[in-house]
């Protein structure tokens, strides 16, 4: 059980690191109050997207703008102002607020004033309670404040402005309650309904005003963080009106030329809508405009609103803005963390590969968009009801976990790129992990020159050194021929031991995949130099590499199973290339004729055999190539020296790395550092590879597991033919140095 646990674990490690993280890190974003301007910004776009509403009718306002001014001077005189409210009055409105200060100087018209003030107990004046920039509020009507018909106007703006949060009431320097205009307002008009304000909960401040249920705002509610939370405050819900309030102007009221009972059973506001007055705030429904930030709304039609929405939450049940607890936000916001991480987790993984190559760009392009665009659809809604759900943490939180994980596996899959890339080259990583069918069985036939290079003797010289230089010996070799590969961009299919199996043509094909496969052999034989330079300070022998080249048709593509394929080719090309190379020597590149045709022209050509491989019904024509362009390889000049006195040797044939069991005898007559020329009572076939045993009559010993290949027979004796050697362990090669001194030099005898 814990091991399958391990497992899943290690599985899902990408998801269970970065999934809680990015958590994590927008939480702390949140709750640090970094994202509170999106969120706000987030909350206005709400607004501004609902659907109109119809204009209420319940409310009209009385405004008094720059063409009243003009004709009526500011502020209003108190006649006129006495007449305004008397005229209003005649219609028995339910309410009036008036949205202008007025302290009652003496002045012409201040008795009747008065008179009005104290007839009429369903007005409503202002006073501002929290106070300018020096600190001092601004008193009002004496009258009207005896009878608890002052209320504050004052607004709450935002960091940037706008008027989110407005008070239902507040406490002044006396410590005394005092209403805000646009409550008090309210509820005057909703006395009439028989509605009044009910405490529900002491400790919470909840009450309820007809069918609204009204929680007083915190500090961090919604959005919001470590905002002043002072007074009794509440989110406020503006309706969005197509044509605002009904509205009139002074100078109609006054010159009565307003409908009849337009004020009727009515909350009727009265204020300055001039633009000179200054009284213009930012609501969250307020635009930019062309030329101007924002169209900005009279402090009037603030209160108005303000009013409206209480009055139809508590008759028509019109929701008021609510917010989740933080437990419940941080919740929704993990939750779509882990919606965000586990789309692109198992996208990335899913079991159907193959099937998910063909659709994963669309998918990771439409998916996390599409649920990013139904996170905000299903938060507008709820909006629409009333609920604010902090939108602007939610989307982040999808879209990061997405990006943490998709960068995570784009990290995976550079290290898997890493990992795979010392099995593959980068071109086939490549094909498989970034084409729609890289991953896919099947193939297709392509024109491909294939390269087969073989160490020769390695086998035998690796059972004679410890495992470990045996090992940094072929690793040291491998590189080398890797970077030479690499340069001349070809792909290395796989090491067949000490062997390297290359293609040039697959999986990407170029024109001069035939040029570049000849140079790189060249290339490959001249590098040898350095490797054996650097195998020598190791104190192992000098290697020789054979390399053999064929190109043609193959079946190029992803062989295998479902659960186990590679990218390779098949074919009779890469059969014959294979043969090809199996006929090399040391030191030796060997060409087809096919090869031959498409290079002749910048190549050397050193020698030219025709060979009857095995499995192969006609004779084929290979030549060996000295060079390429300007890369040649050394000439070989060795000439052999005849032995004072011949080496009696055993020889077995090898055919297809099987040593076959019946020995044949000769001598060994001639010999230089890499070649021999041997006589035999048996004919042998030029290109045959030999298992030799030197027999060293004068010291009694029999000198074991040298290699060869015939190289030549001679044309005029058939039982004389000339090696060369592809391993001689090192006391073998100075004997042969001693033998070739004492041949050329008797003193030495």
């Amino acid at each position: 059980m814990w091991n399958n646990l391990k497992k899943r674990l290690w599985q899902w490690r990408g998801f269970i690191i970065t999934v809680p993280a990015t958590t994590g890190i927008l939480l702390g974003l949140r709750f640090l109050g970094l994202l509170q301007p999106l969120e706000l910004d987030a909350y206005d776009l709400f607004f501004q997207w609902r659907p109109t509403e119809k204009i209420d009718e319940r409310i009209v306002l009385v405004a008094i703008n720059e063409s009243d001014i003009q004709k009526y001077n500011s502020p209003i005189s108190d006649a006129n102002l006495a007449k305004l409210l008397n005229i209003i009055k005649q219609q028995q409105p339910r309410a009036i607020g008036l949205d202008i200060y007025r302290d009652l100087p003496v002045e012409p018209g201040h008795e009747e004033l008065a008179a009005v003030f104290t007839s009429t107990p369903n007005l409503i004046g202002i006073r501002k309670v929290l106070g300018s920039h020096n600190g001092d509020g601004v008193q009002s009507s004496p009258i009207l404040e005896k009878p608890g018909q002052l209320a504050a106007n004052d607004l709450l703006p935002d960091g940037d402005g706008k008027i989110r949060r407005v008070l239902l009431a507040l406490r002044d320097k006396r410590n005394k309650t005092i209403p805000s205009f646009s409550d008090a307002l309210a509820e005057e008009y909703l006395k009439a309904e028989g509605i009044e304000t009910i405490a529900l909960d002491a400790k919470t401040k909840k009450t309820q005003l007809g069918k609204a249920i009204i929680v007083p705002f915190k500090s961090n509610d919604g959005g919001y963080v470590g905002a002043e939370a002072g007074g009794y405050q509440i989110l406020a819900n503006y309706r969005n009106f197509q044509e605002g309030f009904r509205t009139v102007s002074l100078t109609e009221v006054l010159e009565e030329s307003i409908p009849n009972n337009i004020f009727r059973d009515r909350l009727v506001l009265i204020g300055v809508t001039a633009e000179s007055s200054g009284d213009y705030f930012i609501t969250p429904n307020n635009r930019p405009t062309l030329g101007h930030p924002f169209t900005p709304t009279s402090g009037i039609t603030i209160h108005g609103n303000i009013a409206s929405q209480l009055i139809s939450s508590a008759i028509d049940g019109r929701p008021i803005i609510q917010v989740w607890t933080k437990s419940i936000e941080c919740l929704w916001i993990s939750i779509w963390a882990i919606v965000g991480g586990l789309l692109c987790w198992k996208g990335r993984y899913a079991r159907s590969i193959s099937k998910l190559k063909q659709i994963y760009p669309t998918w990771e392009t439409l998916v996390i968009p599409l649920i990013g665009g139904a996170l905000i659809a299903g938060s507008y809604i709820a909006f629409i009801w009333g609920w604010w759900i902090p939108v602007v943490p939610s989307l982040l939180a999808l879209l990061g976990s997405a990006i943490a994980v998709t960068v995570y596996t784009a990290r995976s899959v550079n290290g898997m790129r890493e990992i795979f890339g010392r099995y593959l080259t980068d071109e086939v990583v490549a094909k498989l992990l970034e084409t729609p069918e890289g991953l896919r069985l099947g193939g297709e036939k392509r024109k491909v020159t294939v390269l087969f290079s073989d160490l020769r003797g390695f086998s035998a010289l690796f059972e004679s050194v410890e495992p470990e230089r045996g090992v940094r010996a072929i690793s040291l070799y491998l590189d080398a021929m890797t970077e030479v590969i690499a340069k001349y961009q070809g792909t290395i299919n796989e090491f067949i031991g000490d062997g390297i199996f290359v293609m040039f043509g697959a999986p990407i094909q170029r024109e001069d995949d035939t040029r570049r496969a000849v140079t790189c052999a060249i290339a490959m034989q001249l590098a040898m130099t350095e490797v054996n330079a650097k195998l020598e300070t190791m104190q192992i022998p000098a290697l020789q590499m054979g390399i053999g080249l064929h190109t043609g048709e193959v079946l190029a593509g992803n062989i295998g199973s479902q659960r186990r394929a590679k990218y390779t080719v098949m074919g009779s090309t890469v059969n014959l290339a294979s043969r090809i190379e199996s006929y090399s020597v040391g030191g030796q590149v060997l060409v087809s004729e096919a090869i031959l045709h498409e290079v002749k022209d910048i190549v050397r050509i050193d020698a030219q055999m025709c060979i009857q491989p095995k499995g192969f019904n006609k004779a084929i024509d290979m030549f060996d190539i000295g060079g390429i362009d300007d890369l040649v390889l050394p000439e070989d000049k060795e000439n052999l020296v005849q032995l004072v006195r011949p080496i009696s040797i055993e020889w077995k044939v090898i055919e297809s790395k099987h040593i076959k069991t019946k020995k044949y005898t000769g001598t060994l007559h001639k010999l230089s550092a890499n070649n021999a020329e041997i006589k035999s009572d048996f004919t042998v076939e030029p290109l045959t590879n030999l298992q030799i045993t030197l027999i060293d009559s004068d010291r009694d010993r029999r000198m074991d597991n040298i290699y060869a290949k015939v190289v030549e027979v001679s044309l005029e004796d058939t039982y004389s033919f000339w090696i060369r050697f592809t391993s001689v362990s090192s006391d073998i090669a100075e004997w042969f140095y001693d033998l070739r001194q004492i041949a050329t030099n008797p003193k030495f005898l």
